[in-house]
């Protein structure tokens, strides 16, 4: 973190992602919890990365626009303008299509997904299916706090 950005607490439900939230299931975008938000914070933005996917970063999630509160519900529309459960955007992951792709691993392997959760002083004019270069761009200047967690899912 940089300097004068504050600390976020992200969490999951469980360290292990339920079998709802990946390939092996109705593929749902999971559920996260969000604490320490101060005033100024006008939205939040997420990134989800699998690490084991080619590639240093790649994205599985990109969603913004979201307003301030302590969960993120579970099951958001892979649509790019999102009305409920929550109102959001969302972006164009690294697998090409809109909204969330939970971790598919090998049969006999394990793979992580980190959450990064960054509280915004602005909501941000970037379009829906847009990467996730377009979002960090915007992002810039307008980072208020950030927050990580990360789950595992085995095959």
């Amino acid at each position: 973190m940089g300097p004068g950005i504050g600390r976020l607490i992200v969490s999951l439900r469980s360290a292990e992602l339920p079998v709802w939230n990946t390939c092996d299931g109705p593929d749902l975008s999971p559920e996260l919890r969000v604490r320490g938000f101060t005033p100024e914070a006008q939205s939040m933005a997420v990134f989800a990365l699998n690490p084991f996917e080619p590639g240093c970063s790649f994205t599985t999630w990109i969603i913004w626009n979201l307003a301030p509160a302590p969960v993120i519900p579970e099951g958001i529309p892979p649509q790019g303008v999102v009305t409920a459960p929550v109102d959001a955007v969302q972006g164009t992951n690294d697998y090409g299509t809109l909204g969330w792709r939970g971790p598919c691993p090998p049969r006999g392997e394990t793979h992580q997904c980190f959450f990064k959760v960054y509280g915004l002083d602005a909501m941000l004019e970037v379009p829906a299916g847009a990467g996730k270069h377009d979002l960090i761009d915007a992002m810039r200047g307008h980072i208020l706090q950030f927050g990580q967690t990360v789950a595992v899912y085995s095959r």
